[in-house]
């Protein structure tokens, strides 16, 4: 039995070993395609520089030298004024004007209330200002312009003019502590004065200074002898209308009298001393 295993047993047979002959490695296949990648992208490096350079130059360049600049008449403010806060001058190139930020500095200044700036074609301009009007003068400790919107915009400076009605009554801690109420009882304000600015026998001119009290309403004095004329917050065309009837005759009777009160639906109450 031993015999027969032995001879029976398969020799182990070693793997056939075939030798590889390797070729050297050929780099310039890889190579040269790069190359070609490299010198494409130096290429459109090269083109995009030579655009760039050419957009620089292009934009550069002033196509639309601004000449003709037109500007609104104003009484405040002089045209070489509002040109020097617009920011603007003749040969400028009217493409790289920035019309938003020169309307935004235009209305910095307290005297514009609107502005309008167009561009024409090929070299002008226009700058179109709409200033406020002071229709009062309000005390707030500092001295203010009031123009007909109810709106406190400027505070007097030396060689302004004083010759508006004055009105009391209000402070600038009024301004910041009740904005809305306080700009309310501004524009009531103006209703007032608008109704007195029109013809009759009871006229602005006659109004040296209107009282503003938070409880009661409006109070005017009289420009001669500063008599009391209460009028209250309301219905001031009737009762002016009512007013104006005895005005004449009232102010005849001036040193006897304290004080008149209009704020009744259908009477005058007229104190003497």
């Amino acid at each position: 039995m031993r015999d027969f295993a032995s001879r029976y047993q398969q020799k182990k047979v070693a793997p056939n070993r075939v030798k590889v002959q390797r070729k050297p490695l050929d780099l310039g296949k890889y190579l040269r395609p790069l190359g070609r990648i490299s010198l494409a992208l130096a290429g459109g490096a090269l083109a995009c520089g030579a655009l760039f350079l050419a957009c620089r130059a292009i934009g550069s360049a002033t196509f639309f030298r601004l000449t003709n600049i037109e500007v609104s008449s104003a009484r405040h403010m002089t045209r070489d004024e509002i040109l020097a806060i617009a920011g603007v001058e003749p040969g400028r190139d009217l493409l790289r004007l920035n019309l938003k930020r020169m309307g935004e500095q235009l209305t910095r200044n307290p005297w514009v209330e609107t502005v309008h700036i167009r561009r024409y074609f090929p070299d002008g301009l226009s700058i179109d200002v709409t200033e406020r009007e002071p229709l009062a003068v309000v005390n707030m400790g500092f001295i203010y312009y009031l123009d007909k919107n109810g709106t406190v915009f400027k505070v007097l400076n030396k060689g302004d003019r004083l010759d508006y009605p004055v009105i009391t009554g209000f402070s600038e801690e009024d301004l910041s502590s009740d904005p809305a109420g306080t700009r309310k009882a501004l524009g009531t304000a103006c209703e007032l004065l608008k109704i007195l600015r029109e013809k009759g026998a009871f006229i602005l001119a006659d109004v040296s200074e209107i009282h503003y009290d938070k409880g009661y309403g409006f109070t005017m004095f009289t420009a001669s002898g500063a008599l009391p004329v209460k009028i209250g917050s309301g219905d001031f065309a009737a009762k002016l209308e009512r007013f104006a009837r005895i005005y004449r005759e009232l102010m005849a009777q001036r040193p006897a009298l304290q004080y008149i009160d209009l704020d009744y639906n259908d009477r005058i109450i007229v104190k003497r001393t």
